[in-house]
């Protein structure tokens, strides 16, 4: 008998890059990382990719301008619930963002792959978390609205995996790590055990996501023979990046791989920001 025929790993991202459910698009992604590591995936298939430039998304929530997503106080049930949305909303678009990374770019080393095949992975385990947290708050996912600032920055950076990865593990998430303390300050004074609980998983795994950002940052950095630490600064300014605000967390962005030069230059923009 010869060898079975394998998937072939583009078309199981574009699959579920496509799932529009929550649910489905999860049940897709944990389906792919496990063919994946039993070795049923071909990464190697190098056909024409189809763009999936609207990955597929329930009709809520509504998605509005990002100063249109009403405040999230911690210290109101509503509030909490609308700030535990607002974080299952960003790790949702994480899922799509990780299998793009996967889908978009060919030709990458197959390390490659399977690094954002476990983000995908680990994306969806967040979801499923937050979401069921939600519940428990009298919510589900949609209820309140949102904004897509983090599928805008895919786009403006689909061209390029050397500009992903810096301006979307290395900003966007990194970002998501500097704010989780003060999350956390928020949900200790309501009491919110669980969800402290949660955030801990979740930072966990974003360092590592951030750090596979960095990896790859400097992977391709050094193919091309450019410095990486001033090529980051000057993508930040040419694709007008969000903002670089402190308080940093740099115990977490050390581990994520920002170097000791780079956490020194962030407290240089944290002094420049107190002079404001």
């Amino acid at each position: 008998m010869g060898r079975p025929t394998l998937d072939r790993l583009p078309d199981r991202l574009a699959a579920c890059l496509r799932c529009e459910r929550p649910d489905a698009k999860a049940a897709c992604v944990h389906a792919l990382h496990a063919d994946w590591q039993a070795g049923r995936v071909d990464a190697a298939a190098e056909l024409a990719r189809v763009s999936v430039d609207a990955p597929g998304r329930p009709r809520r929530p509504e998605l509005v301008p990002p100063q249109a997503v009403p405040r999230r106080r911690a210290d109101t049930v509503p509030g909490r619930a609308a700030l535990v949305h607002a974080l299952a909303h960003i790790e949702f678009n994480a899922i799509n963002l990780a299998l793009d990374a996967a889908h978009r770019f060919a030709g990458m080393p197959v390390a490659y792959y399977a690094d954002w095949l476990g983000v995908a992975h680990e994306e969806a385990l967040h979801f499923a978390l937050l979401d069921e947290h939600l519940g428990t708050l009298g919510h589900a996912y949609g209820d309140f609205p949102a904004h897509a600032g983090l599928w805008d920055m895919a786009l403006k950076t689909a061209h390029d995996p050397l500009v992903r990865m810096a301006l979307v593990p290395r900003v966007l998430e990194a970002r998501g790590l500097d704010a989780t303390p003060l999350i956390v300050e928020k949900l200790e004074a309501a009491g919110d055990t669980r969800m402290i609980e949660i955030l801990a998983v979740i930072e966990r795994d974003e360092i590592g996501h951030v750090a596979i950002g960095s990896h790859w940052f400097v992977y391709l950095c050094a193919a091309r023979g450019v410095d990486p630490e001033m090529t980051f600064r000057a993508l930040l300014a040419e694709y007008d990046a969000p903002p670089l605000r402190p308080p940093f967390n740099l115990r977490a962005r050390r581990q994520a791989g920002f170097s000791e030069s780079e956490l020194a230059w962030l407290e240089t923009v944290s002094e420049t920001e107190r002079r404001r």
